[in-house]
């Protein structure tokens, strides 16, 4: 039996190395040799905390984190059609059911019986090899690397939000969270041809990634007063769409008095916090409408087309590189090291 690495959470804050058994590619399935892995949140939430909103992690068991990857096909099932060996793919975390009114009706992000790499309890990717079905693996052109590939998952949701936002042209747009997410969100909304872009942290080198990827005014919400400066950045009318992606319960709160009158609040990040305290009175007052993004739906081909056409500069979001034998340390950095850590990505040997 063939064995390969895989990388697992052990309890809160601790991370394994195991061997275990490579997986065959059955049937429609595809095996892939992973090359790239993304840091999530989501996944420094499950690593730290235990839990992310509602999913929380079995401690009693070891569990394996990672969902955002790409990599290339290196065995194929005999019921395989359109992909084969030396293809490489970028891997759409979810599979759902394809029968339920949600699949059918085309919004398979919210399929009740949805498998998702490292949603407890289904495992995730931080593995050498991993079987998938061959249509949620999707084909990266010859000028994608497999780093962006991986990347393709977090910009989905970021073209999802904006979606969600239904950003327009010229449109002014606050984003709370400068993060992954945040950022991605960010280019989507430069793409979708936002006209103001506000960006809101607490950490300059996460404001400063912003700002060389589009944004057009930046606050450090440590250093000023982030409804003054959204106030003044607007002339008092507030944000046209206002995205949530930090998943704090401080901002989120926050939302109902940036967004102008009218307007759109997009949520986005997910918050350890089940429950926020939120003022409705404003939300009815300015007749504002919320939105929410549960991951994507029918994303992935156009977030790739997008970065390689070179519209979306993706790659650059990654400040941060770890091999799979150091996640340990890549995991501590993403907890600890809020100054200049924006993406980090596990090269998988």
């Amino acid at each position: 039996m063939k064995m390969h690495k895989g990388a697992y959470m052990q309890g809160i804050d601790k991370m394994i190395l195991k061997e275990i058994p490579v997986p065959k590619a059955e049937g429609k399935q595809v095996l892939v040799k992973i090359e790239y892995v993304g840091i999530c949140g989501s996944d420094v939430h499950y690593f730290h905390h235990g839990c992310c909103g509602a999913y929380k992690v079995d401690l009693s068991e070891d569990f394996m984190l990672g969902h955002e990857c790409a990599g290339t096909v290196v065995e194929v099932g005999k019921e395989v059609t359109d992909l084969k060996v030396g293809d490489r793919v970028a891997l759409e975390p979810g599979i759902t059911c394809g029968k339920c009114e949600f699949c059918k009706s085309g919004h398979y992000n919210l399929c009740p019986d949805v498998v998702f790499l490292a949603t407890p309890p289904v495992q995730g990717c931080y593995e050498q090899y991993i079987a998938f079905p061959e249509d949620m693996c999707f084909k990266l052109p010859e000028n994608m690397s497999t780093l962006e590939g991986c990347l393709i998952e977090p910009l989905s949701v970021g073209f999802y939000a904006a979606n969600q936002g239904e950003v327009q042209t010229g449109d002014t747009v606050v984003i709370l969270g400068a993060g992954c997410i945040g950022l991605v969100t960010l280019l989507a909304c430069k793409a979708h041809g936002a006209g103001q872009m506000i960006v809101v942290d607490l950490v300059d080198a996460r404001l400063e990634k912003a700002k060389e990827l589009g944004a057009t005014a930046v606050i450090n919400s440590k250093e000023k007063d982030v409804f003054q400066e959204v106030e003044r950045l607007t002339g008092g009318r507030g944000g046209d769409v206002v995205f949530e992606t930090a998943g704090s319960a401080v901002t989120i709160a926050q939302t109902p008095f940036l967004v102008r009158r009218g307007g759109t609040i997009t949520l986005v990040g997910i918050s350890a916090q089940e429950e926020i305290n939120y003022n409705f009175a404003q939300i009815m007052d300015k007749e504002a409408s919320i939105k929410s993004v549960f991951r994507y739906r029918n994303i992935y081909p156009k977030a790739i087309s997008a970065v390689a056409s070179g519209a979306i500069d993706v790659k650059s979001i990654v400040t941060h590189e770890f091999d799979l034998e150091h996640i340990q340390e890549a995991f501590d950095e993403a907890v600890n090291n809020k100054t200049d850590l924006v993406k980090a990505v596990i090269k998988v040997e």
